[in-house]
Parts: structure tokens; sequence; C-alpha cells
């Protein structure tokens, strides 16, 4: 059974950092794509990022790109999502999901597998 946990999140000040990490069991990430996700009190769960051993530039949504970065860590099982010049509207609660298929995937619907979440929140 696959498992995602996620941690790191927190409360940080407007153009602060904060890593995110979501650690894996029962799945590899050669065979897995992992997306981190967000939502917002009364939003859409929103895909930002995306990464795949069989993609070699990660997906990222125009809300965060230039900002976030996803890498992996195949020996942990590990993916991280390193949030720099973080914004109030970045406030929200961050989901890593995985799909069973490799490739770049942003919609939650194309997720087989969810953590159970970690806040994040920026204050102004």
């Amino acid at each position: 059974e696959v498992q995602l946990v996620e941690s790191g999140g927190g409360l940080v000040q407007a153009g602060g950092s904060l890593r995110l990490s979501c650690a894996a069991s029962g799945c590899t990430f050669d065979d897995y794509a992992i997306g981190w996700f967000r939502q917002a009190p009364g939003k859409e769960r929103e895909g930002i990022s995306c990464i795949s051993s069989s993609d070699g530039s990660p997906y990222y949504a125009d809300s965060v790109k230039g900002r976030f970065s996803i890498s992996s860590d195949n020996a942990k099982n590990t993916v991280y999502l390193q949030m720099n010049s973080l914004k109030p509207e970045d406030t929200a609660v961050y989901y890593c999901a995985a799909n069973r298929h490799s490739g770049l995937f942003y919609k939650p619907y194309q997720f087989d597998y969810w953590g159970q979440g970690t806040q994040v929140t920026v204050s102004s």
C-alpha cells in the first residue's frame, strides 16, 4: 500500500521560505509521478508542481513558477518542495500525491494516492 506523509509546513512571514517534504512508502519514484497540490479555504485544489523520472523538466503552475522548486531524493524516497518568496496568497493546506504512471500531471483526479496535508500560513 502506498503511503505519503507530508511535513515542513508552518507559519512564515511574506518573503520567507519553507521546504516541504513528502516521504513515500510502498512505491518507487522510478515508476510513479509525484505531485504537489494546495487548497485554500473556499477554493479548489490546485496542482502546483509535479516530478517524474521519465520527464527531464518538472511541471510548475504559473502561480508558483520561479519561486517554488521540486526535487526528489530517490535514496530516501522523498520529494521536496522548496518554496521561496512566499506570499500571503500561498496560504493553504499543501498535499503531495502519487500517480502510478510516469509523466507530468496536475489534475487531482489523475492521482491515486494522497497524503494528509500540511498547513502553510504566510503572514503579511
